[in-house]
């Protein structure tokens, strides 16, 4: 799939893929995998398909939580502190 000249195959750049876009790897690490996607057309497919799909997944999957439960933990939250005040004096 990708050139001789880089230090990392494409099975091990494909398998290390996540922990590279989660930005999980030492700056060597992240080095040589950018190396290769720079070197590799279909590894840098495979990582651009990857991170688009990251982008739209986070702009679509939001739940939209209610004011009523966003007011019912505040006021949990307020309670709560409230007796761990009393509680200490």
């Amino acid at each position: 799939m990708g050139t001789g000249g880089s230090e990392f195959d494409c099975n091990e750049t494909l398998h290390t893929l996540y922990t590279y876009l989660d930005g999980e790897l030492t700056d060597d690490r992240r080095q040589e995998i950018k190396r290769h996607l720079d070197e590799c057309p279909p590894c840098f497919e495979a990582f651009d398909f990857e991170a688009e799909l990251r982008v739209v997944i986070a702009q679509r999957c939001k739940d939209h939580v209610p004011d009523t439960l966003r007011q019912r933990v505040h006021e949990a939250l307020i309670e709560e502190e409230k007796k761990q005040q009393s509680a200490r004096g």
